[in-house]
């Protein structure tokens, strides 16, 4: 038992310091949307090579094609792990997605079995269900051992041992929702557009999506070592569909995250406008604080209520919730003065939030910005 909770413990230990790692050297992104894609092997690590076909070099195709679809969309930024024939270790790339500050990550592989099994199935990170699902885990973390230092690297983790998977999920469980909206979306593609054999979203423990801190999925695309599917997926056919599906789902993710909350309310905005007039100005912008009044950047309101999570606001955090009759606002921060606000505001239409406003309150009770301004 013993052994258990220290390798839990050492889980934690180093998913918490990634995150502040990463978080202390993250470039802004000027609120394109990122998607990290990850083609799975690479270098020495061929992957699987089943009836001779070679998953790195497919897993790759794929994975550029993705890219080169996603970034026809100038709100999209795109982010490889590898973009050529490199061995890239596990835990980096989860780190190149951290400090990338993504806002998705996907990995893209090719399943293997000792029988005629085909079909595509896509991951989430969670427990293993049954064995099967283990063993896929199990396959593809082989490859830490590939990797200098891994005994470092992934001090205490066993992939032979469900403990470890235990401790694996505790930092990912945040973005288990958002992970299975994606990987729905990726596996309807391929079921209602490529008539391919749906095997279902699951969940397993894989190192690379648990050192990633953002909604993450791991692909299966199909298995080589079932002739037919191999020859269709190491097909230059195959592997656009594979793509045109995949980035089709992602783009449609995007969009319904996006849907979740409006951000367009700019009728608002005249209630909650400073007053006019140079002193006013001058007032409104200094560091004078009153008791009792906060000000918050509203982001975003829209009638359905969704968790204050940063991924689900373009990174920004912390994120506050009020309902008022049927709609939900949402706001950014929370300061005591009007300068510390707009600074925040602008950070908001950095990310796209560009109807953003600043909102007042008084003891809890929103007020016009006016009022408080005035009064101060």
């Amino acid at each position: 038992m013993n052994s258990f909770f220290s390798t839990i413990f050492l889980l934690i230990s180093l998913s918490l310091s990634q995150s502040i790692y990463s978080s202390d050297i993250i470039p802004p992104n000027d609120g394109k949307f990122i998607v990290v894609l990850d083609a799975g092997h690479g270098g020495h690590d061929p992957g699987n090579l089943g009836n001779g076909f070679k998953e790195k070099e497919i897993a790759l195709k794929i994975v550029l094609q993705v890219g080169e679809i996603l970034s026809r969309n100038p709100n999209i930024k795109v982010v490889y792990t590898r973009k050529d024939d490199s061995f890239v270790d596990l835990y980096v790339r989860g780190k190149i997605a951290n400090e990338a500050k993504a806002d998705l990550f996907v990995s893209v592989h090719c399943n293997s079995h000792n029988s005629s099994a085909h079909g595509t199935e896509t991951f989430v990170l969670g427990l293993h269900v049954n064995e099967r699902n283990f063993d896929v885990a199990k396959k593809e973390n082989s490859v830490i051992y590939l990797e200098d230092d891994y005994e470092v690297n992934y001090a205490g983790y066993d992939i032979n041992s469900p403990e470890s998977f235990i401790g694996l999920t505790i930092m990912q469980e945040e973005f288990l929702d958002q992970s299975i909206l994606l990987a729905k979306s990726i596996q309807d593609n391929f079921t209602g557009k490529l008539k391919r054999v749906n095997r279902g979203v699951k969940q397993a423990g894989f190192i690379v999506l648990h050192q990633t801190f953002m909604p993450s999925v791991l692909i299966e695309t199909g298995f080589l070592t079932y002739k037919p599917e191999g020859s269709y997926l190491n097909s230059g056919k195959g592997k656009s569909d594979m793509a045109t599906s995949i980035a089709d789902a992602i783009l449609n993710y995007k969009r319904a995250v996006d849907e979740n909350v409006g951000d367009d309310f700019s009728f608002e905005v005249k209630d909650h406008l400073p007053p006019s007039g140079s002193s006013s100005v001058a007032t409104a912008t200094s560091n004078n604080s009153m008791e009792g009044v906060t000000f918050r950047v509203q982001i975003a309101a829209g009638s359905k209520s969704i968790q204050t999570k940063a991924y689900n606001f373009k990174g920004l955090s912390p994120i506050s919730k009020e309902k008022e009759g049927n709609i939900y606002r949402y706001y950014y921060g929370e300061v005591t003065t009007y300068d510390q606000v707009k600074v925040l505001q602008q950070q908001a239409i950095k990310k796209g939030y560009k109807s953003s406003f600043v909102v007042a309150f008084k003891n809890g009770e929103k007020v016009k910005v006016k009022s408080v301004i005035n009064s101060m």
